[in-house]
């Protein structure tokens, strides 16, 4: 259907390169969006984009979104192979578990400072190429991919920082829909639920031991899951949203 149709979009993907980043990406792959995958290690992007290639045009570009100047660098690179970019996820970013006695300083500064801090100097950093795509009845798009996490409290899992992140992500997202619609850009964000990643590992095994309650839909999520919230959020279909934090969480966050 044309709604859902990214034909000729430049969609940047940062932590494309595997869990939630390489589900988004693959669907806005599908979806027929050019997309570039964004990930510190060079192993990584090249394997990413090997794979994804069975899908689409996917370049891969390593470099590191965890401070401002690894943001301009993005930005630079990226404008010189794209004259706009249509689509901006980010979705870089770290987990943290230990005890509350044991919850470090530079655990919080890490966690934070690539969860919120990195997703803000991008999407300003690139924001002359999104002012390129905005047009009122298609606006660019900017998709922060938060958490259930930093919707409800997740007891027994002693994620302090990663939680906190994951709220302030959401309330960043809500703030620059404000900013950002009179130039005809909507900033969304997606909180995933449990899906297999290597972020998840410890929470999957809760979940098969039955330590946590399994989602009212009876399983993790699934690679379509999060390509399809995406591509609804990327494409013409999602066009009038704008300031919206997205569960795709089979009701967890909601009914749990």
């Amino acid at each position: 259907m044309d709604l859902f149709d990214l034909s000729g979009k430049a969609a940047v993907v940062t932590g494309g390169t595997r869990g939630i980043g390489k589900m988004i990406a693959r669907g806005l792959l599908q979806a027929g969006a050019r997309v570039h995958v964004v990930s510190r290690s060079k192993d990584n992007c090249a394997a990413a984009e090997r794979e994804l290639s069975a899908f689409g045009d996917v370049r891969s570009l390593a470099e590191d979104v965890s401070t401002e100047s690894g943001a301009l660098t993005v930005a630079a690179a990226l404008a010189d192979q794209e004259a706009r970019v249509d689509v901006l996820v980010n979705n870089a970013g770290a987990h943290h578990m230990a005890p509350f006695e044991e919850h470090r300083a530079e655990e919080w500064e890490r966690v934070l400072g690539l969860n919120v801090a990195a997703p803000f100097h991008l999407t300003r950093a690139l924001m002359g190429l999104l002012e390129e795509s905005a047009d009122e009845d298609d606006p660019a798009r900017v998709i922060n991919v938060g958490s259930i996490a930093g919707l409800h409290v997740p007891r027994g899992l002693p994620t302090y920082a990663y939680s906190t992140s994951k709220a302030a992500i959401h309330h960043l997202t809500r703030v620059l829909a404000w900013e950002l619609a009179p130039r005809n850009i909507t900033v969304n964000a997606i909180a995933p639920g449990v899906y297999p990643s290597e972020m998840t590992r410890t929470t999957m095994e809760a979940y098969r031991t039955g330590k946590r309650k399994m989602a009212p839909l009876g399983r993790v999520g699934r690679p379509d899951d999060m390509g399809g919230a995406a591509v609804y959020l990327a494409s013409r279909a999602g066009a009038y949203v704008t300031g919206t934090v997205l569960p795709v969480d089979g009701g967890l966050a909601t009914t749990v």
